[in-house]
């Protein structure tokens, strides 16, 4: 292929169910390369199979491309809008002798135990009207069939190994294969990405380009995305699909970048990249063919990882979606933005600071820490606190010092049920600063409501 040549890639899904992660791992890889290389990057639809077709899958698979920030330069191309183009060219490789008419019955297919056994290859006649067809591919009986991986190096099959392929079916719909070839070669497809498990279709498609005297793309099969556990990842093992995850909380481009890693290196020891940092490093040398477990711990830790990188201005705009107090939003925002793992977590985590709990939500922080003492040494506090004139973190841990000081109560004994009466759970931000936002008068209310 000549090096002028630009580089066009694709994502060619099927819009039969969910987006699967090893799929917009496929889509991540393809616009990485394509904005690495001032490429472009486009959306085929792959929705020749009507029996499986899915409307609704269709608009979750746009939606959760979106949603990951990949961007498409062109497209999407729908298959099933060029049907006529496809049965044009399977008309050709009949009339140029690499395909052939098959007119055997679904019944006498489904007798043949070993694939089909080219019953009608050398007919040589063209069907009656109305009779019923496909279209075959003549594969080659021997020799052999090679191309070249651009991470796996050369791959060779036998062609005794490969069989006379449907191209075009009885309802006068392609296969994925006819489809497939005729759209890279019209689409000026310059690299097939795709995952390793077309490894085994590709000497087929080399044999179609053969045939119709194009030049193949160069091909680059992806590792396959294991399981924790090993085998293949799936929602039975647990989440698998890109709308599994955002519902989890995770952020999109955590997401992207966790999903890039897994068969890729940027080549030194960075792990977490915004997309420009990955684009910059992104090459298709640095892909590696080994197969890779999904990590979801280590998901869970990137997406607090970019979440902290996130302004804190984001996380008060999340929280003025449910809460009026702008002024308390942005101050909780930057509390409780270093504790968080999902955005999801955002609501419940912040409930207490703008509403105030009925009661002690956490029982195993109240089995741990709430004795016969706490209510006296919560009037205590709260006694000491009604005395400062300016309500502050620094004023408000002195007051805490001097009741424990002056009542020989252990901090702990103090704070955790203070906590508890404020808060209604036993975890959170720093116990000073969470006083400080909510105000002298809501703290005091709340801690002597404590019987």
């Amino acid at each position: 292929m000549s090096e002028a040549k630009p580089v066009r890639v694709r994502f060619a899904p099927s819009p039969t169910g969910y987006l699967h992660v090893g799929g917009a791992r496929t889509a991540i890889y393809n616009y990485l390369f394509a904005k690495a290389v001032g490429g472009t990057f486009y959306l085929r639809i792959e929705d020749t199979d009507r029996k499986r077709y899915n409307e609704q899958a269709l608009n979750d698979l746009l939606r959760d491309l979106k949603w990951l920030g990949l961007d498409w330069d062109e497209g999407p191309f729908f298959q099933s809008e060029r049907l006529e183009i496809y049965g044009k060219a399977a008309e050709q490789l009949v009339e140029s002798g690499h395909a052939y008419y098959c007119f055997c019955t679904e019944e006498r297919l489904q007798t043949l135990e070993h694939g089909y056994d080219r019953h009608c290859r050398d007919l040589n006649r063209r069907p009656a009207a109305d009779e019923k067809f496909v279209i075959r591919f003549k594969s080659p009986a021997d020799g052999i069939t090679k191309f070249h991986d651009l991470i796996r190096g050369e791959i060779e099959t036998p062609n005794k190994d490969l069989d006379d392929l449907v191209l075009l079916k009885r309802d006068k719909f392609p296969t994925y294969h006819l489809a497939s070839v005729v759209d890279d070669h019209e689409m000026r497809t310059s690299h097939v990405l795709r995952g390793d498990e077309w490894i085994s279709s590709t000497p087929k498609h080399v044999l179609l380009y053969n045939a119709f005297g194009w030049e193949a793309p160069l091909f680059c099969h992806l590792p396959v995305i294991l399981a924790p556990g090993g085998g293949k990842l799936s929602k039975r093992k647990g989440a698998a699909s890109v709308g599994d995850f955002r519902d989890l909380g995770y952020l999109p481009h955590a997401l992207v970048n966790f999903l890039s890693l897994l068969g890729w290196s940027p080549g030194d020891d960075r792990e977490v990249m915004s997309l420009d940092e990955m684009i910059k490093a992104f090459s298709l040398e640095r892909i590696h063919p080994k197969a890779v477990a999904f990590d979801e711990k280590k998901l869970e830790w990137m997406n607090g990882m970019h979440i902290r990188l996130l302004p804190d201005s984001f996380f008060a705009d999340e929280l003025k979606k449910i809460y009026a107090d702008e002024n308390k939003c942005a101050t909780v925002a930057t509390l409780l933005k270093p504790r968080l793992k999902f955005m999801t977590e955002l609501p419940a985590m912040s409930k207490y600071f703008f509403e105030r709990p009925e009661k002690c939500e956490d029982e195993k922080a109240y089995a741990k820490y709430w004795t016969q003492q706490s209510p006296e040494h919560i009037k205590l506090i709260a006694n000491e606190l009604e005395k400062i004139e300016e309500f502050n973190i620094k004023n408000i841990e002195t007051a805490f010092m001097k009741v424990c000081e002056e009542n020989e109560i252990k901090l702990g004994a103090l704070a955790q049920p203070a906590r508890l009466a404020v808060c209604g759970v036993g975890a959170g931000p720093g116990l000073w600063e969470i006083l400080e936002c909510l105000g002298k008068d809501e703290c005091i209310f709340r801690l002597r409501r404590v019987n």
